[in-house]
């Protein structure tokens, strides 16, 4: 018996004899082609699968070809302990590894290994050209790019998840391996179809923090695989990484910053406790945002967190604390991050700090980087920006002003810090606390 097998608009169509196929794993039957179906990520499993039964296979699917490269880079221990669980584990699966831990590099010989036409996925503009320009310096063949205004495809492809999602189904047979840079990102619903379309039966997914508050890591384990690897900042520090020193400081609001404080937050819990909401968790969140739509109440309730939030977030204690670790540090390298493009502005203006935000031009935030590097700024004030996807120089001083009860926004303003200093020095984040608010709580969610 002979099954056949050949890829088709982000699915791999089964034909052959229906008994033999209809027993097969994945397969659904098609009655407009006559054939069997599976989505293209199902295809290397089944590939295996009809290896194990000896059947006759004509295999229509692959387009990628091989690929002869060889990266400068040595693996580190630890990395290569990564590299060989994931090839172990038919290669697939998730590498969850700190920031500034090299999982680029891990992902270049990931390349290497597997010997196959490639395509790396990334979230930002400003990733795509840093992979773009890792690759053409490590590798002797064409790198092809898919957003930021190009759509070019080589022997390894970089692509946005946007421009990924967009041209999957068309592009889903011509690569043999995909690694998934911040593979978290994946979870989102329409970026899923970036996994489930492609063929590529070798599939790396690259990560500091996996999980996601809404679980979608767990449909993730099935596109991309299982963590096969994974190592926290403390098994790295002061060895691989910097070590480092982590210290909340806890500021007091103003008598006046205080009444308001209560007053909106008295606000805002009065309206849950007459409203059986407990805000324990994103949908007790989106309940009451939806409720705002048509309840006056829901609507106030709402307002008023904002401003509570925004009290404890940038009170003058904190600014003035701010100054003095900014003082204390004159002569390191501080990146401040805040929780709004405002709040850079306004810390941006008061200390005459370079700020960086969503607003920020490519050319200028390069600019201001260049000059952080060079040494020419010590310090860059920032919200969300520099949290992932960009190449930050070397700092040694992290200042957390203000931020959400994330632990990956935590652990990556963490890592921001963490490249191992030549002197040998240690780094620290400080956490700037409202003191006997709800910050406090945030504070202890993230950590």
């Amino acid at each position: 018996m002979t099954v056949t097998l050949d890829y088709a608009d982000g699915t791999v169509r089964v034909g052959g004899d229906a008994d033999v196929y209809g027993r097969l794993p994945y397969v659904e039957r098609d009655e407009r082609t006559d054939s069997g179906r599976v989505p293209g990520y199902r295809y290397g499993p089944l590939r295996d699968h009809l290896r194990t039964l000896g059947t006759t296979v004509e295999d229509a699917v692959p387009e990628w070809e091989s690929l002869d490269v060889a990266t400068t880079y040595e693996l580190r221990d630890y990395q290569r302990e990564a590299l060989d669980a994931w090839t172990a584990n038919d290669r697939r699966g998730v590498v969850e590894l700190p920031t500034g831990a090299g999982k680029t590099i891990l992902a270049l010989k990931a390349i290497e290994s597997v010997g196959e036409t490639a395509l790396v996925v990334v979230p930002t503009i400003d990733l795509l050209n840093q992979w773009r320009e890792e690759l053409e310096s490590e590798f002797d063949c064409e790198v092809g790019q898919l957003g930021g205004g190009e759509q070019t495809l080589g022997a390894i492809t970089v692509s946005t998840y946007d421009s990924a999602y967009l041209r999957a189904d068309e592009l889903g047979d011509r690569f043999g391996l995909v690694v998934f840079d911040e593979v978290h990102h994946l979870g989102g619903e329409g970026y899923r179809d970036v996994a489930r379309l492609l063929a590529a039966p070798a599939r790396l997914g690259l990560t500091a923090t996996f999980e996601r508050l809404d679980g979608a890591h767990e449909v993730l384990e099935e596109l991309v695989g299982d963590v096969v690897y994974r190592l926290d900042v403390d098994d790295l520090a002061g060895d691989h990484l910097a070590a480092y020193d982590v210290r909340r400081l806890e500021v007091p609001l103003t008598p006046e910053e205080r009444e308001r404080y209560e007053d909106a937050q008295g606000t805002f819990t009065d309206y849950l406790q007459q409203s059986n909401i407990t805000f324990t968790s994103g949908s007790d969140y989106q309940e009451l945002v939806k409720r705002s739509g048509t309840d006056p109440r829901a609507r106030e309730a709402l307002l008023a967190k904002q401003r509570a939030r925004t009290i404890v977030q940038e009170s003058d204690a904190k600014v003035a604390e701010l100054a003095s670790i900014l003082d204390r540090h004159r002569g390191d390298r501080v990146i401040v991050f805040t929780a709004s493009t405002d709040l850079v502005y306004r810390l941006s203006e008061r200390f005459l700090i370079p700020p960086i935000t969503h607003e920020t031009g490519a050319k200028e935030r390069r600019e201001i980087l260049r000059k952080f590097r060079a040494g020419t700024y010590s310090r860059v004030v920032t919200a969300n920006v520099l949290d992932e996807g960009v190449d930050v120089p070397d700092a040694n001083v992290a200042v957390v002003f203000a931020g959400s009860g994330s632990e990956r926004e935590f652990t990556q303003r963490l890592g921001r810090v963490l490249r191992p200093k030549e002197d040998g020095s240690r780094a620290t984040l400080y956490e700037l606390v409202s003191e006997d608010t709800a910050e406090e709580r945030v504070a202890d969610r993230r950590r």
